[in-house]
């Protein structure tokens, strides 16, 4: 029989993974930019946005962005709930129809977020 060799017993065992370089995201941050990623990765709210902020005024009405996106009322509507509950616009009712604002920061805070906790760091 061949003699064995023995590997040298350790009493720590070696690291297998390196630390994390920077602050990671936290899981309240990452659930709530979710949210707000969920509500953007649509692509009629993204144009929906688009048309708020090129009204004048940065405001529009439902109303004239119903054709725009070629669906009915109901349905812009429900969008426009979902970018409102996202906090990406506000939403203020006039008589019969809604006006709708970007809130200022909002689209600049998301993409801060994945800047700050989604970039790679190199070796110092």
């Amino acid at each position: 029989m061949a003699a064995m060799d023995l590997l040298p017993v350790v009493s720590e065992p070696a690291a297998c993974c390196t630390p994390a370089a920077a602050p990671t995201i936290s899981a309240d941050d990452a659930t709530q930019l979710a949210r707000t990623l969920k509500a953007m990765a649509d692509p009629t709210r993204l144009r929906l946005l688009s048309l708020i902020a090129a009204h004048e005024g940065g405001e529009a009405c439902v109303c004239d962005l119903i054709e725009p996106v070629g669906l009915s009322q109901p349905t812009v509507s429900h969008h426009l709930k979902q970018l409102t509950e996202a906090g990406l616009v506000t939403r203020e009712k006039r008589g019969v129809w809604a006006y709708f604002t970007i809130v200022p920061g909002a689209v600049d805070a998301v993409t801060q977020h994945l800047g700050a906790h989604l970039t790679v760091h190199a070796e110092g």
